[in-house]
């Protein structure tokens, strides 16, 4: 899951970074409405934590232009306790959720997961390709009665390519969506945690395999 996090002091926005990152999402930080507008224009995020008080568009102003364009990525606002108009018109111009300042990291992360739960193309904790599955709580993929714990990007990569079975996704994308845009992460990385990935999905003898398409990227398969 990739989230875009908007908000304008600095060690709020490194907090929040950090504590989303431990619990295995792929953020990205802006620190003022105009970036946070642009970013999200680009629709490749699955949620938006937006800070209500911004420079430049405030938190409300960025969300009902990304409405009035039908962009419908849920968005969850980050208030101050004195807010209460904004939290008011915030809602009804299209937010999921908001969450007053200070808060605990495990009410912003239940917050988070209850607002990406009600996306329009809700993702279950479980994605299931033939009889094997991978657990978004638990980061594992299974199969029978056998489970093979995956890391982050493990974790990332895989997700990725069971939401498209036999589509081919190129490295790039892999590489923009996991790592970031100005990320000066190579192909040579992807391909060590695609190496892996297929040593876990031989562990559990589970019937996948992870094809490389040269000039291409790389496409997930039922084996028959």
């Amino acid at each position: 899951m990739r989230l875009l996090v908007a908000e304008d002091d600095p060690r709020l926005l490194k907090t929040l970074m950090h504590i989303f990152q431990s619990n295995k999402f792929v953020v990205d930080g802006v620190s003022n409405g105009e970036d946070a507008l642009a970013y999200a224009e680009t629709e490749e995020y699955d949620g938006l934590i937006l800070d209500i008080m911004m420079p430049g568009y405030d938190g409300i102003e960025v969300l009902q232009r990304l409405r009035k364009k039908r962009i419908t990525t849920p968005v969850l606002f980050l208030t101050a306790r004195t807010e209460v108009e904004q939290r008011v018109e915030g809602l009804d111009a299209g937010a999921d959720d908001y969450l007053q300042k200070p808060f605990a990291a495990s009410e912003l992360l239940a917050r988070t997961r209850a607002m990406l739960r009600r996306k329009d193309n809700y993702c279950p904790d479980l994605l299931s390709l033939g009889n094997v599955q991978l657990n978004r709580s638990t980061y594992s993929l299974s199969y029978k009665e056998n489970a093979q714990a995956l890391s982050g990007k493990e974790f990332q990569l895989m997700e990725m390519l069971m939401q498209k079975p036999h589509m081919i996704i190129p490295t790039d994308q892999f590489i923009s969506h996991i790592w970031g845009w100005e990320s000066n992460v190579d192909t040579s990385v992807v391909w060590v945690h695609i190496s892996n990935l297929r040593k876990k999905i031989s562990v559990l003898h589970a019937p996948l395999e992870i094809r490389f398409v040269r000039s291409a990227g790389y496409v997930l398969e039922e084996l028959p």
